[in-house]
């Protein structure tokens, strides 16, 4: 008697069978462990003291950024509201703090948290949108926290709801313990960062980041394959507001307290055009966001150059990035370094026939 067999769908398999690339995610996690790792042990040693603060600030952009990354990599979404959710998750932080004292770490997370619980709200229009149209609602989204945090500010020790303190006696924020000198805290931001670049890519090898990846083929393929589509996009968007959250109260951290005037649309606009620059498509991409978007305009300074020039060039290199190099810088990069064994090699056959 002849046996029926039954077969699931392509899509089906490809969701319910394990990665079949376990090594590339080791090898990734390897990756960001070691070069981290060798940053925080060389940079603050190079760096004065005005560079270590810059580049505290860039590797805090950079969580950010890699929220950015992560909606625009997997399911190809432009969320333009990642930096009005860095000043979201400053805020609780910050006001946190101020009203019960709760360590540093605690404060941390829990403005990640509101950051998340935001960063859903603001998800839930990509569930009918897309393209400009959800671009311009995240970005109204951003425009509406520009305008909340210029009326009431960010909280500085004072009662009530705002927690703005009347007599001019303002408080900072202290780091915690372990990070309380700049160098320290330099490092302590990089242990924030390779968390933060573990966690995507933990996702994206998981059945969360072959939803994903489903989801980004089109809504017929996810439904096809069974993803809920609605659960696995919020999941996203909460993903990428808990990092900026998590960045908002490092940066809240690494000055004291913060100023709602640094928060505007333009920032979160900003931020996205150089996550593109930076590259997407590789986990360093997000570093060379946050160099672009702090170091750069640092160095310029420095320099006695006008800002404007920056932004001059930022222009150009997204145009550069989404017509001829759509991976990017990192992607480039790392283009570059996967032909220097093969080159190697030419030249050692070379020398070994001569």
């Amino acid at each position: 008697m002849k046996m029926m067999s039954f077969h699931l769908p392509k899509q089906a398999n490809a969701l319910a069978r394990p990665n079949v690339n376990e090594a590339q995610r080791y090898r990734t996690l390897l990756q960001i462990a070691v070069v981290l790792t060798v940053i925080a042990l060389v940079l603050p040693a190079l760096s004065n003291a005005y560079w270590i603060k810059i580049f505290t600030s860039v590797f805090i952009c950079a969580i950010a950024a890699s929220g950015v990354g992560l909606l625009y990599r997997q399911l190809g979404l432009v969320c333009l509201s990642q930096y009005a959710l860095m000043g979201v998750g400053g805020w609780i932080s910050l006001r946190i703090y101020h009203a019960w004292g709760w360590p540093f770490e605690a404060c941390v997370l829990a403005g990640a948290v509101g950051g998340s619980m935001m960063g859903m709200v603001g998800g839930l229009p990509a569930l009918r949108l897309r393209g400009l149209y959800l671009a311009l609602t995240t970005l109204m989204m951003a425009g509406a926290f520009q305008v909340f945090i210029g009326a009431i500010n960010f909280p500085d020790g004072g009662e009530g709801l705002s927690g703005r303190a009347m007599d001019g006696a303002r408080l900072m924020m202290s780091r915690p313990f372990l990070a309380e000198t700049d160098s320290a805290f330099l490092r302590y931001v990089l242990v924030w960062l390779a968390f933060a670049l573990c966690l995507i890519e933990l996702h994206r090898y998981s059945r969360v980041g072959r939803s994903w990846a489903l989801i980004r083929k089109g809504d017929t393929s996810a439904l096809s394959a069974g993803v809920n589509i609605i659960f696995y996009q919020t999941w996203a968007f909460g993903l990428a507001g808990f990092l900026a959250g998590c960045a908002g109260g490092l940066l809240a951290g690494a000055i004291g307290s913060l100023d709602g005037r640094a928060f505007t649309a333009s920032e979160s606009i900003l931020m996205f055009a150089l996550s593109i620059v930076g590259g997407v498509y590789n986990w360093f991409g997000v570093i060379i966001a946050g160099l672009l978007l702090r170091a750069v305009p640092a160095s310029l300074s420095d320099l006695g150059v006008s800002g404007y020039v920056a932004m001059m060039f930022f222009g150009v290199a997204l145009l550069h990035a989404l017509i001829t190099a759509p991976t990017g810088i990192a992607g480039q990069l790392a283009d570059l370094l996967s032909r220097v064994p093969a080159f190697i090699r030419r030249l050692i056959e070379r020398k070994q026939h001569d």
